[in-house]
């Protein structure tokens, strides 16, 4: 097995204004990088973290660096998994040997992953929480785009940020995102109001552990598991609750277990979505990746950014397009 370089770093990348989801305001994301060099080929891996679990990029190249020699001696993506835990500090790993694997192959990683054409994906775009005329206007300062996703929180104003919004844009697929902000009364509250403005998705009413109080639950809006699918083995508990998985890389530990929660999702009947937990054009392409198979795309992280890597996804009319250049190609890859 060749031996491999490990170098790591921290980034922080500011957003381009406060980002406020229920119990979290962004104004900067912090991110993990991660290197593996062979002496000749580098793959590359950004990782978030997931950080209502304390998992964050400070505690994450700790994890990383104590598995230095483990990952210098020329790691797999199995061992890797065998290894570490699902989480931000495997994912950056992970995402970095299969950018690596492509390189040394001379290849691309949509290709080691299957896929042989792909394809430019719709992605939501995100409107933060806050008062619903300043929703409103965030929706329209995207444009004429296809598709919006809005963050509620535990507030009283939720009903009101939704009939601004579409108000405002009648025509968008419109999904909201709770955050573990409802409770189950709530939720039934809510879900006439999201019916009355065609909202076509929920996203994670409930907290953690309360999912339970959405057993009997009658709603003709599907219902998307977020913080209540952190991995593989959480889907056999989604069934009958949720009718879609929100695949993050940075919750199940990188690209090799989101394609098999994609995989095993399918099986077992769930709908696809996958999602991030911000950062940059890094971070997204291999999402892109997964993206391919799924029917939500919430891969709009670098829009809330004040900037991207220079080598950057590209976003046009609520589509993004992420070459293999960006992450995930051959070493004529421009390096950011």
């Amino acid at each position: 097995m060749t031996r491999l370089k490990l170098t790591t770093r921290l980034e922080e990348w500011p957003t381009h204004s406060p980002f406020r989801i229920t119990g979290k305001v962004w104004t900067s994301v912090p991110l993990l990088i991660v290197e593996l060099s062979d002496g000749e080929h580098v793959g590359r891996g950004e990782g978030a973290g997931v950080y209502y679990r304390d998992d964050t990029p400070a505690k994450m190249i700790r994890e990383v660096e104590a598995m230095r020699d483990a990952i210098e001696a020329g790691i797999t993506r199995v061992e890797l998994a065998q290894l570490m835990p699902p989480g931000g500090a495997r994912n950056a790993v992970d995402c970095a040997l299969w950018e690596l694997e492509a390189r040394q192959r001379g290849t691309t990683v949509m290709t080691l992953a299957g896929i042989s054409d792909p394809r430019p994906l719709v992605t939501v775009c995100t409107v933060g929480a806050d008062t619903p005329e300043a929703m409103a206007q965030q929706a329209l300062a995207y444009g004429p785009v296809p598709a919006l996703k809005l963050k509620l929180t535990e507030d009283p104003s939720n009903a009101d940020r939704v009939r601004a919004v579409r108000e405002a844009c009648p025509k968008a697929w419109i999904g909201v995102d709770a955050n573990q902000g409802l409770t189950r009364a709530t939720t039934e509250a809510l879900i006439p109001v999201l019916m009355a403005a065609d909202v076509a998705l929920l996203e994670q009413p409930v907290p953690v552990g309360l999912d339970a109080t959405l057993d009997g639950l009658k709603s003709r809006i599907p219902l998307a598991a977020d913080e209540s699918a952190q991995s593989l083995a959480d889907l056999p508990s989604l069934i009958g609750r949720y009718q879609m998985v929100n695949i993050k890389l940075d919750k199940c530990g990188g690209l090799t277990e989101a394609l098999e929660i994609a995989k095993q999702a399918s099986v077992l009947g769930l709908r696809i979505m996958v999602g991030n937990m911000l950062g940059t054009s890094w971070s997204m392409a291999p999402a892109y990746v997964v993206g391919q198979y799924c029917d939500v795309v919430d891969l709009d992280g670098p829009l809330l950014l004040g900037r991207d890597r220079d080598v950057a996804a590209q976003y046009r009319d609520g589509r993004v397009e992420i070459s293999p250049l960006v992450w995930g190609g051959k070493d004529e890859a421009a390096f950011a």
